[in-house]
């Protein structure tokens, strides 16, 4: 495989980046996971536009240009004889030691790494009968610096992924230090209650009053969204708990790598009398659920028509 790197191709074995890098260092970074099918990459706009203004709002650089990086992931593709693809773009803030001549961050050119490896292969199940959930071990603070933004700092949720399989989950709901739920660890979540589609308040979506949200605006989020809207379900973006959650008629996830994945139940380990034990609930019937099902059709058709 080749990786692309700051605008040129190397060999995987030779893809490094500098011990100086700003990501390596401390971290600094933001990185988008997008699904390629036909060698064309799904909502690559929306996921670069996504990119470009956290890295903006979040002071790590003002140089990304939206064409020029879609280019880039498609050129990726072209070079590896790639159709169907993940593909990873990750951005640090560069070079430390520049950092250092300069005494400003926005004078150092950011580090781009695109990398493209064969899709996740998800078993069929998964999506016909559905995966449990359980409850991640900590709280999200929405008032973090980088809360709500797709960054590097990625090691408790992938900690809490690798403790929620050992559970047979598939997925760690978090929650706020106000008992909010802020969706899975690598996930949006969107729950269905009496016909209506209900999820939580994402990064910019916030009223005034509210308090900033931890949730990140989900491409697929987005997209589930505006087909809820076609098919005439309204979408309410609000605080949601536990409680909602477990008392909701359907519950599902949404990424971009497996689109729409059903959630039947929920799982958490409990300690009783020295021993580690697991309660378990339903959500709704207990199995994948009507309207579910239709957006996990929809969003498909849309996967499919967008990258024909």
């Amino acid at each position: 495989m080749k990786v692309w790197i700051n605008g040129s191709f190397v060999d995987e074995k030779d893809a490094k980046v500098g011990v100086f890098d700003a990501g390596f260092q401390h971290g600094v970074g933001l990185f988008e996971t997008m699904l390629a099918r036909n060698g064309n990459v799904f909502q690559a706009e929306a996921h670069m536009n996504r990119l470009k203004a956290s890295a903006a709002g979040l002071r790590l650089t003002e140089k990304l240009h939206v064409e020029p990086l879609i280019e880039a992931l498609h050129l990726t593709l072209k070079e590896n004889e790639q159709k169907d693809a993940r593909l990873r773009l990750t951005i640090t803030g560069g070079d430390l030691n520049m950092l250092q001549r300069t005494g400003e961050q926005g004078n150092a050119d950011p580090t781009i790494v695109i990398q493209s490896q064969p899709p996740t292969q998800y078993p069929d199940a998964f999506f016909d009968k559905g995966v449990h959930v359980t409850l991640a071990s900590g709280r999200v603070n929405p008032y973090e610096f980088g809360a709500g933004h797709k960054t590097l700092n990625y090691w408790s949720k992938l900690l809490n992924l690798q403790l929620a399989a050992m559970q047979q989950c598939g997925e760690a709901l978090w929650l706020t230090p106000s008992a909010h739920l802020a969706g899975g660890c690598v996930s949006n979540l969107f729950a269905v209650k009496g016909g209506t589609l209900f999820t939580p308040t994402a990064r910019g979506e916030e009223d005034e009053q509210d308090e900033p949200s931890a949730v990140l605006p989900g491409v697929t989020r987005g997209v589930i969204i505006a087909l809820a809207d076609e098919i005439g379900v309204g979408t309410s973006k609000q605080s949601m708990t536990l409680d909602d959650a477990l008392d909701a008629d359907e519950l599902f996830l949404t990424n971009s790598s497996w689109g729409v994945l059903p959630v039947v139940g929920m799982r958490v380990a409990v300690s009783e009398g020295g021993q580690n034990q697991s309660q378990e609930q339903a959500i709704g019937e207990g199995k994948v659920g009507s309207m579910t099902a239709q957006l996990l059709t929809s969003y498909t058709s849309k996967l499919e028509a967008e990258t024909a």
